[in-house]
């Protein structure tokens, strides 16, 4: 896995020296933005983030919350399922939110933009239904800050070529 290095703040201010600090990087950058998104985020049980991006240029954005028009987790009490995975491991799913990576899909589908061979930079890795969603639309790479069951979905990454990396962001200084 890739990582790139870490300037600190992701807002850009002085080192201890007075110096500005180095210019950020193009996946610190990214999943800065991710990061900022995901404070738009309703479910109750997290916020994540994503933001689609092709060639330096971000595509499509989107976070976790309920379908427009309809209540969000924070205004009513969150409705949770129980899946099971093959594994025998059991997963709790929100009835009223749709996950960031997919928010971020449908809003570049409303708005006619092509999102085939894009990146996707997400504040978490993604969850195994999202990841076959980002299969069938073209994502190359998922960036991601932290890691969520990536277990459950190593095996899909392999078969589909997918990369998967880590951008360590340090979004709490700022």
């Amino acid at each position: 896995m890739h990582e790139e290095g870490n300037s600190g703040c992701c807002c850009g201010t002085a080192d201890a020296s007075g110096q500005p600090e180095q210019r950020l990087g193009w996946h610190e950058y990214f999943m800065s933005v991710a990061h900022l998104i995901s404070r738009r985020a309703t479910c109750t049980r997290g916020h994540i983030g994503a933001v689609i991006v092709r060639d330096n240029n971000i595509l499509s954005t989107g976070y976790n919350g309920a379908p427009s028009g309809l209540p969000h987790c924070n205004e009513i009490n969150c409705k949770i399922y129980l899946s099971t995975h093959p594994d025998g491991t059991v997963e709790e799913n929100c009835v009223n939110t749709i996950h960031a990576e997919i928010n971020a899909i449908a809003q570049a589908a409303k708005h006619g933009v092509s999102i085939k061979d894009a990146d996707i930079y997400i504040t978490a890795s993604p969850c195994i239904h999202c990841l076959k969603v980002l299969i069938n639309v073209g994502i190359k790479t998922i960036y991601y800050d932290k890691p969520y069951k990536i277990e459950h979905i190593a095996e899909l990454l392999r078969l589909s070529g997918i990369r998967l990396e880590k951008v360590d962001v340090d979004v709490k200084s700022c």
